[in-house]
């Protein structure tokens, strides 16, 4: 499928625009109603450089293309009166939002980065978001229909050439066996009653709600900072998000509950969707004894699966009460891919525990009931893990994997469609590209002579 370049530097190019103060107001292309400034070009450029990629001599060309494409898809787009709500334009907002305050550390030193405040980066970028979001829908209404047929997958994986094909690393596939400990109502008051003592010490007690937060906190991102949380509208659960702007600055929530444990929480300030809070979070534990008993039950599995007086299968539906994982006999599914098979680097940033238990197993082993937290879902169980498979490192075959050589065989095929839909719209569509860069070579005859 085509890369649309100009939105892998988004936010970096709005900061080479306010930093830098690039004005170029020339207009390297026309399609439709729609323009193409040189400008947009030269800040991708700069900040292209600034990433550290060597720019080729048809980087220029390559850029406009792509740009000139979207364009292409927006204009059919709104043609087609397709439709995308301002809803959608928020949470894509908001996604790309957490990333960089990922990668900066928190929402007030993307702030200070960029010299704006996430509201005003909204404002700046509301309309690109919504552009780009339309010539996607376009692109899916254009290979929405586009399938691949066993023997294309075939056909796709014998032109590819022999020092082409794929080299893929060693892979594994996992299955688990989980329990995990009932938290009993008992457990969940005890909670409850513990959070309440400490909001009745801050608030009659004078307490520092910062200070307690440190010292009484279950959430390990916000705790260090004194339960701070900076973000906005659509970032949090619903209960978290609803009680947050029900507050007036300073004000304390009541105790409440959601699928993490209790909270409590102090409103620091709040500006349109934007908030910053403090919070404290209360986890139920499950009672010692509720703890033994799990590991009990694990301890009959393993044995009457040491001694094979059980099937794997059996035992999941029998001993194994993940929700994710029981009705599919316990393969756990790689969330970056969506495949049974894992990575290395996947495992490492999803789950690193299972390599350890794992690594000395034949295919078929199964290890030991061990402790085990789920980090998705924060809660803790014993669990067997079974190693279902692990792959030696290849050249990428049709046996071995055949997912992977048919997506690659769909991508190919949609790009055959996308290329003979441009090909068809550019005849029909006002198009003018500036006199520097009519040397350029383009994939796609855009100016029909």
């Amino acid at each position: 499928m085509r890369t649309i370049f100009v939105f892998l530097f988004l936010f970096n190019v709005f900061h080479s625009f306010s930093q830098n103060n690039i004005v170029v107001d020339k207009i390297a292309a026309q399609i439709g109603d729609n323009i193409i400034l040189a400008s947009d070009i030269e800040a991708q450029k700069a900040q292209a450089v600034a990433n550290g990629i060597k720019l080729t001599p048809d980087f220029d060309c390559s850029l406009l293309e792509d740009l000139m494409f979207q364009q292409l898809l927006i204009n059919q787009a709104k043609l087609d009166s397709l439709v995308v709500s301002d809803e959608q334009v928020d949470a894509e907002m908001e996604n790309r939002i957490r990333v960089f305050e990922n990668q900066f550390g928190s929402r007030q030193k993307m702030e200070e980065f960029y010299g704006k405040t996430v509201s005003q980066i909204k404002d700046e970028f509301r309309i690109i978001i919504k552009e780009r979001m339309l010539a996607e829908e376009m692109e899916r209404k254009i290979t929405g229909e586009v399938s691949v047929t066993p023997k294309e997958v075939q056909e796709f994986y014998a032109t590819i050439p022999s020092d082409s094909i794929p080299l893929i690393n060693s892979q594994l596939s996992f299955q688990q066996i989980v329990d995990y400990p009932v938290v009993s109502k008992d457990d969940k008051q005890a909670a409850f009653n513990k959070l309440n003592d400490i909001r009745t010490d801050i608030i009659k007690g004078g307490k520092n709600f910062e200070t307690m937060a440190r010292i009484h906190s279950m959430d390990p991102g916000s705790a260090p900072q004194g339960g701070k949380i900076t973000a906005s509208r659509g970032m949090m659960v619903s209960a978290f998000e609803a009680t947050a702007f029900s507050l007036n600055p300073g004000e304390i929530s009541e105790v409440f509950e959601t699928r993490f444990g209790y909270h409590i929480l102090k409103l620091v300030s709040r500006k349109g969707d934007d908030y910053v809070c403090h919070h404290i979070l209360i986890i139920p534990e499950f009672s010692s004894s509720a703890l033994e008993k799990s590991a009990m039950r694990m301890d009959s599995c393993y044995n009457l699966l040491r001694t094979h007086q059980i099937t794997w299968e059996e035992a999941v539906k029998r001993f194994s009460n993940d929700d994710a994982t029981r009705q599919n006999k316990g393969i756990i599914t790689n969330p970056m891919t969506g495949e049974q098979l894992w990575s290395m680097e996947d495992l490492n940033q999803i789950d690193q525990e299972i390599y350890l238990l794992t690594d000395a197993l034949e295919v078929g082993d199964i290890t030991q009931p061990n402790l085990y937290t789920n980090m998705m879902d924060p809660k803790r169980g014993i669990r067997i893990v079974r190693l279902m498979a692990r792959t030696e490192p290849h050249k990428a075959n049709l046996n071995n994997d055949y997912s992977l050589i048919m997506r690659a065989a769909e991508n190919n095929k949609k790009q055959q469609v996308v290329d003979e839909w441009t090909k068809d719209k550019v005849q029909n569509a006002y198009i003018r590209i500036d006199d520097s860069y009519q040397k350029c070579t383009f994939k796609t005859v855009w100016v029909i002579k």
